[in-house]
Parts: structure tokens; C-alpha cells; sequence
């Protein structure tokens, strides 16, 4: 987990330190500690479960930016065999927030879309923080057409604090890209499993957002607006994020209950960044699963699926 830790990860990150420093220990010496470290790692497991099953949802939302947490490169790295980069939209340039190409996800061929944030300073810089120009969503867009076009079905991991809100994005076209993304990915002939694994803000996640079933990992948020974006508009004031994030109801165990995805995908004890193998394995196993089921749906009938998900959500009735 390195050197970084939230704040109400600090108990967990000094009990970690202990079982490091007798694993070290017990290598260094004749002596049988097993016992002693069996004992530390069991308090260490419950320890993670009792704080992790009582996190607030600002809470939730640092663990999803955890720096430690793994990314799409990282996602792509471990469960995609045989990946094919595919760069450029064709029109402007390649953006480097998002990555796509094609590969094998258990025995399904697919084509891969995954926002990506990086890893340390410079590589945060190079991707842009995993916010996506026009030419991001465009690039997104093609790879979409290029499944379509050979019958791939279209994996995609959310992880964005949203598109990029510079001049030259507007004046390229940021909202009508992301529109545009929407109004096609609705009546593509090809299933489209979508899985939230970070950050899912705004228009930034929405533009490659639409699918056939949307997945989200526990200790991700999925929102129309970031908890410090609406603090800063409703009570001017960036420090109000915590009210804000509890207000917008953004975890995953709200969005279920408001039927806006379809299943939430748990996470090792203590949330990804501290086993991400083992979050990657999941994410691998439930994709494949999903696919399988979506394999044999005639097109006309998963579209049209996929139109009236959406149409119900935010329905009610007056009585």
C-alpha cells in the first residue's frame, strides 16, 4: 500500500507495519512465528471489515481517488490477454485520458475502452487526471463502431473526476461529443457491459456511460456532479464536499437502491488498493459472466432492452 493512507486508515496501516516487521522478523530468524503472525493478519482482516463497513459516503469517495487504487492500464495489464492498443479519433489526436483496443477476457473476444488517471505525478499529467477531450469520446466512439462492425461485445471501466473543462475542449466540441456518444452507444448492435471501478463524475463518466448492464464496485461513486462541485455551487464553499457527497447519495448501495446500475461488485477487506489482484480477479470473473449471458440476446431484443433501462430511471408517479 506504500507510504500513503487515509485517515481513518491509520490504525490499519500501523497493524500492516506490525505484520510486515515479523514476516521480516521470522526471515530472519530460526524462530516459528507463525502463530504470532496467523493471530495479527486474522485482527488485521477484521479490523479492515469492521472499519470498511462503516464508512461515510465522503469517506467512500477517498477511497475511490485512493492513489493506491488500481487503474484501467492496470485492469487491462492483469485480466486482458493478447491487447491491441488502438489510438487516434481519426480527426484530431490520440487522447491519452482514455484507452482502447481489443483483446480476450476469458474466452470472449472484446473491444476495451478504460478511462485512465495514472500513476504518479508525471503519468497523472500525461493522462490528463483521466479527464477526456472531445477527442477522448471520439476516440471511444470508433473503437465502438469498429465492435459493432465485427460483432465484439464492448467492455468499459468508468474512472473519470470528470471531462476535461478547458476552452479548447468546448471549442472542439465537449458536450456535443459526450451527446453524441449516448445517442449512438443507445442502438448499438453489440452488448455493452459497463463497470465503475473509481470515480464516476458527470458527463465525463455518462459519455461512454450507456450499456447493457452497469457494474460498480463497492467503494466507488457515480454522480452528476462532484461532491466539491456542489458544495461550491450550493454553499460556496469547496469544504462542504463531506454534506455535499451525503446529500448527492452517490455510492453504490444508493445507486442500487435508485435502480441506476445492476449489481455491485465487492471488494477485498480494506477496498481495492489494498489487494487489487484479487479486486481485478472479481472484476475479470463477473464480466465474463455477464458476457455470457448477453451472447445469445438477438440484437433487436438487447437494444431494445437497453433503451427501456434507461427510460425508467428517474420515473415516478403522483398519487
Amino acid at each position: 500500500m506504500g507510504e500513503y493512507f487515509l485517515a481513518f486508515e491509520k490504525p490499519l496501516y500501523e497493524l500492516r507495519q506490525k505484520v510486515q516487521e515479523l514476516r521480516e522478523q521470522q526471515a530472519l530468524s530460526a524462530l516459528d512465528l507463525s502463530r504470532e503472525l496467523n493471530s495479527l493478519e486474522e485482527k488485521l482482516k477484521n479490523m479492515q471489515r469492521k472499519v470498511y463497513s462503516n464508512l461515510s459516503r465522503w469517506e467512500r469517495v477517498q477511497v475511490a481517488r485512493h492513489p493506491n487504487r488500481p487503474t484501467s492500464l492496470e485492469y487491462i495489464k492483469n485480466m486482458v490477454e493478447n491487447f491491441v492498443e488502438l489510438s487516434g479519433d481519426r480527426n484530431f489526436r490520440d487522447d491519452k485520458a482514455v484507452i482502447t483496443g481489443l483483446g480476450m477476457i476469458g474466452t470472449h473476444k472484446v473491444a476495451f475502452i478504460g478511462q485512465e488517471k495514472g500513476k504518479g505525478t508525471n503519468d497523472k499529467i500525461f493522462r490528463n487526471f483521466g479527464m477526456m477531450h472531445p477527442e477522448g469520446y471520439r476516440k471511444a466512439l470508433r473503437v465502438m463502431h469498429l465492435a459493432q462492425k465485427f460483432g465484439l461485445p464492448i467492455v468499459i471501466l468508468i474512472d473519470t473526476p470528470g471531462a476535461y473543462p478547458g476552452i479548447g475542449a468546448e471549442e472542439r466540441g465537449q458536450a456535443e461529443a459526450i451527446a453524441r456518444n449516448q445517442f449512438e452507444m443507445a442502438q448499438l448492435k453489440t452488448p455493452i457491459v459497463i463497470v465503475i471501478i473509481g470515480e464516476g463524475a458527470s458527463g465525463g463518466a455518462l459519455g461512454i456511460g450507456l450499456g447493457d448492464v452497469i457494474l460498480m464496485l463497492e467503494n466507488s461513486w457515480y454522480s452528476v456532479i462532484s461532491p466539491e462541485g456542489c458544495a461550491a455551487i450550493l454553499w460556496r464553499d469547496r469544504g462542504e464536499a463531506p454534506k455535499a457527497a451525503q446529500a448527492l447519495r452517490l455510492c453504490a448501495t444508493d445507486l442500487m437502491e435508485l435502480k441506476m446500475i445492476d449489481r455491485i461488485l465487492p471488494e477485498p477487506p480494506g477496498g481495492a488498493h489494498w489487494d487489487p489482484i484479487t479486486a481485478i480477479n472479481t472484476v475479470k470473473i463477473e464480466i465474463s459472466n455477464e458476457l455470457d449471458k448477453l451472447k445469445n440476446i438477438p440484437y433487436p431484443q438487447l437494444i431494445q432492452a437497453r433503451i427501456n433501462k434507461y427510460r425508467v430511471m428517474g420515473a415516478w408517479e403522483e398519487n
